[in-house]
């Protein structure tokens, strides 16, 4: 590992895995529906549009098609040639809503203190799944753990994974560290391996501050979970299928059919887009996202976590213009206080985290 990085590379790299997070959750949030969005689907629909390799945020629906009722309602503010800033998404929403806990409790907050700012700051219908659940358990009066437990059918899903990046982003370079944070906060709506996928997230993140590279970060992240868990299992087997040279098509075949069943939100198939993204992807943040989101399921988290580990890995400055200057520095968000935030401006306030939280 290298040493983590300082002044203004570190400013470059956080405003990088801010913006690399909201590019890949804009590229896949047309197609953010798994059961219908397949991979082969997701291929053709860029094949029509003569958009493959896909190398800018997706192209609209051809005239003479039916896919313009399949892709999600807020398609055309995502698509190329549309984009003005950023759609207003939980994936972003979650990543401030860290940031405003850090800044309000520190380093040493509590798991009930992020219930409180959830009921404080997040409006109940822009909460989903298992967060959804856990909302309306703390609005009962329960209190962590039984906000996870209680009716909640959703524990091992992806939204404790989409939360974590802010824990990465502020300890750099401390993947332990990320990941204890990550979990204080995932086990407010999650338990096994929705857990173990934010702290694997929020690892991924910080060792890709100072990973040579992100196959480095990957094997770090790994550390931090149980190796007999489902998740970490998964992860390994999207390794071991990359260093066999199978090509990334026929990772993700192989993977989807040892992970059939678990649903299109459930964590486990997600981590092994996620993993297999980053992995083919090699570091260039366009193929990365790319690819990720080509990968199908969660699409929308999915580009999130990944332009954020590839944003963090090259910094703000290596990511090609057509990714960020739609996004016009400006984000929609349901946090109450946060509508139309610049994204710098969450970067410069993760700055001043950064660091502070060993």
């Amino acid at each position: 590992m290298t040493a983590v990085s300082t002044g203004p590379e570190l400013a470059d790299r956080l405003l990088g895995g801010w913006l690399g997070r909201i590019a890949g959750n804009m590229l896949g949030k047309p197609v953010e529906q798994g059961e219908v969005w397949t991979r082969d689907r997701i291929d053709r629909y860029l094949r029509r549009a003569d958009a493959l390799p896909l190398t800018d945020y997706l192209p609209e629906p051809a005239g003479d098609s039916d896919d313009a009722g399949l892709l999600r309602p807020e398609w055309r503010a995502c698509v190329r040639g549309r984009v003005d800033g950023s759609c207003r998404d939980d994936d972003v929403d979650y990543a401030i809503l860290g940031l405003d806990l850090l800044e309000t409790h520190g380093f040493g907050f509590g798991t009930e203190q992020v219930g409180d700012l959830w009921l404080l700051r997040l409006p109940y219908r822009q909460t989903f799944t298992a967060e959804r659940v856990a909302y309306r358990n703390l609005a009962n009066g329960l209190r962590p753990p039984l906000t996870a437990t209680y009716e909640n059918p959703y524990q091992e899903w992806i939204g404790a994974l989409i939360r974590a990046d802010i824990h990465g982003w502020t300890r750099p370079g401390d993947p332990h560290g990320a990941a204890s944070a990550a979990r204080r906060d995932a086990v407010l709506s999650h338990t096994g391996n929705g857990v173990y996928g934010a702290m694997w997230a929020a690892a991924l993140i910080s060792a890709a501050f100072t990973a040579p590279t992100v196959r480095h970060a990957v094997d770090e992240a790994l550390t931090v979970v149980p190796a007999s868990s489902r998740l970490a299992r998964t992860v390994r087997r999207v390794v071991s299928l990359h260093d066999t040279r199978m090509t990334w098509e026929d990772t993700l075949a192989t993977v989807s059919a040892e992970t059939a069943g678990f649903g299109w939100i459930h964590v486990v198939p997600n981590v092994a887009v996620l993993t297999a993204g980053l992995l083919y992807g090699d570091g260039d943040f366009t193929r990365t996202i790319a690819l990720t989101v080509r990968g199908g399921l969660d699409t929308d988290s999915n580009g999130a976590t990944a332009g954020s580990v590839a944003g963090v890995s090259r910094g703000a400055s290596a990511i090609p213009g057509q990714w960020t200057e739609p996004l016009r520095d400006t984000v929609r968000s349901a946090v109450f206080g946060f509508d139309g935030i610049r994204v710098s401006e969450l970067a410069e306030r993760t700055l001043r985290l950064a660091g502070t939280g060993a």
